[in-house]
């Protein structure tokens, strides 16, 4: 290890002296003292632009290494050696899970990048009984974990919308698809985390053992350790599940009968809503997966709409149990307002329904459409002014824009923990929006950002009360805006685990300074 560390640093002071790297050449001596850490695992040094690339293809900021650990002491030790550098050094440390972040929030500008899916020392563990629940490691992935779980007839109840991410990953952030208003976020169903802090401790919390840590890491986009092992609830896994869309053509009705359902008692497992503009032929791209209710007015339907709203419904269910679910299924839909014509649905396995999206990543990947700019934008909007934003921002900002899926459905604040790092607004319900386009060269791109821009400059004048969720913000008067009462507190929880603003400096939150300054603006 220690030679392979003085071969790179040959090549990469030869490149900083010849002008090629000007920013953050770290001193030799820095470099050279990684080669002395006792691993299981080993840094790299050929990696480091597949490092600074993530799912948004926005931002490239390359570390000076990468650390594939071999165990969890290999990511203490490497933390603790960057923070008994002092105050002085500006050496940063990011845990990496899959790459998914979307402005470079899992880069690290001349630091260590951690490749968290390298942990394959912290083996995945089911345990079943009255409360089950599995042990994952923070950088494995939750399809992963779905195969193992499934295999024991249970599975975790909560889940995001593509399972190809890391459980730390998610956990950072708060995980959330259509069980979310049912079961709360991801981080509203873990029992217990391994966390290595900015200090390089290793502590096991929860919320009976250091719990201020453990509700500081949930949701706490990775600014108070890193998540290297999580204990998360299971449930019985259904073998089935029916899978519903159907068409609303006004946004009054479309979510009202959103909030009616996931109010209801007895109602579907999984709820989201979609809003389409200017797409043409939606129900035709809908039967190459599901099966018309009625096949002869659904090929008959037609309207002028520019924006149409879809829901999509599942209700999980064993073979066994079939009939008893097409009653649920009809007496739920009965309620519902949408356009009849547009019924469709169809069975699929569990698995399946689950890594839906995994789906049409294979296909866009073949097309070479996978790995494009993703300018995505994810808000959080409060119920008493979601009307407000969709008047606007769906039909006349993005009236005659056409380039991603924007979802849009809504949860309730009860499942959410509130002492956890998330903000979310201070309603009941509140509505999860997402924007998701993908953005092929500069002009693409810079029109996309242009009309985020406007969505939230619009948002901000009319007082609907945005959350970002993701965040990406720059200065500290956003960060501090964005937190609002709760900045105090998160600001004193940073210098409690990470005093040295050592950890995910991709987040732009606090910048590691000689003074260990928070950023500003």
């Amino acid at each position: 290890m220690k030679q392979l560390v003085l071969q790179y640093l040959k090549l990469f002071l030869l490149l900083g002296l010849s002008g090629v790297t000007t920013e953050h050449v770290p001193r030799y001596d820095v470099l050279a003292s990684l080669g002395t850490l006792p691993l299981d695992g080993h840094f790299s040094f050929h990696d480091l632009p597949a490092a600074a690339r993530d799912f948004g293809n926005l931002s490239s900021f390359p570390p000076v290494a990468v650390l594939h650990p071999g165990s969890v002491a290999d990511i203490a030790r490497t933390v603790r050696h960057v923070f008994l550098m002092g105050e002085h050094s500006t050496l940063t440390v990011a845990a990496r899970g899959h790459g998914h972040s979307l402005y470079g929030q899992s880069q690290a500008a001349g630091g260590i990048v951690i490749r968290m899916e390298s942990l394959q020392s912290v083996k995945m563990q089911v345990h079943p009984g009255a409360s089950p629940y599995v042990d994952a490691s923070g950088g494995e992935l939750w399809i992963n974990v779905l195969k193992k779980t499934l295999k024991y007839g249970l599975a975790p109840k909560s889940w995001t919308d593509y399972l190809h991410l890391t459980v730390g990953g998610t956990l950072s952030n708060a995980g959330v698809s259509g069980q979310t208003f049912r079961h709360g976020p991801q981080i509203s169903n873990v029992n217990e985390l391994e966390i290595v802090t900015g200090r390089g401790d290793i502590i096991t919390c929860s919320p009976e053992q250091n719990s201020d840590l453990f509700h500081a890491a949930l949701g706490g986009l990775g600014q108070f350790g890193i998540i290297t092992r999580a204990r998360i609830a299971l449930e019985p896994a259904p073998q089935m599940v029916r899978w519903i869309r159907v068409l609303y053509l006004d946004f009054v009705s479309f979510t009202e009968d959103q909030e009616m359902l996931i109010s209801a008692e007895k109602t579907f497992d999984y709820i989201e809503g979609f809003v389409s503009i200017n797409r043409t032929g939606i129900l035709n791209n809908w039967r190459s997966s599901f099966n018309p209710q009625d096949p002869e007015r659904a090929s008959q339907f037609e309207t002028d709409r520019k924006v149409l709203f879809c829901l999509e419904m599942t209700k999980n269910f064993n073979p066994e149990e079939a009939d008893i679910m097409e009653q649920e299924v009809h007496a739920l839909l009965s309620q519902l307002r949408y356009t009849p014509p547009s019924l469709f649905h169809t069975d699929v396995t569990y698995m399946e329904f689950l890594d839906r999206v995994h789906s049409s990543e294979i296909k866009l990947r073949a097309k070479g459409l996978w790995e494009v700019p993703h300018p995505w934008l994810n808000l959080i909007i409060p119920r008493s002014t979601v009307h407000t934003f969709a008047k606007q921002v769906f039909g006349k900002i993005l009236e005659d824009n056409n380039n991603g899926p924007i979802l849009l459905y809504p949860v309730n604040k009860s499942r959410w923990d509130n002492r956890t790092s998330v903000v979310i607004p201070d309603e009941e319900v509140f509505y999860l929006v997402g924007f998701l386009p993908s953005a092929i060269g500069p002009h693409s791109i810079k029109r996309t950002l242009n009309l985020n821009n406007q969505i939230i400059e619009f948002s901000n004048k009319a007082s609907i009360g945005v959350k970002q969720y993701l965040p990406n913000y720059a200065t500290e008067p956003e960060w501090k805006a964005h937190y609002g009462a709760r900045w105090d507190a998160f600001q004193q929880r940073k210098n409690t685990y990470d005093p040295l603003a050592i950890l995910a400096p991709g987040q732009r939150i606090f910048q590691k300074t000689p003074a260990s300054l928070p950023l500003s603006s």
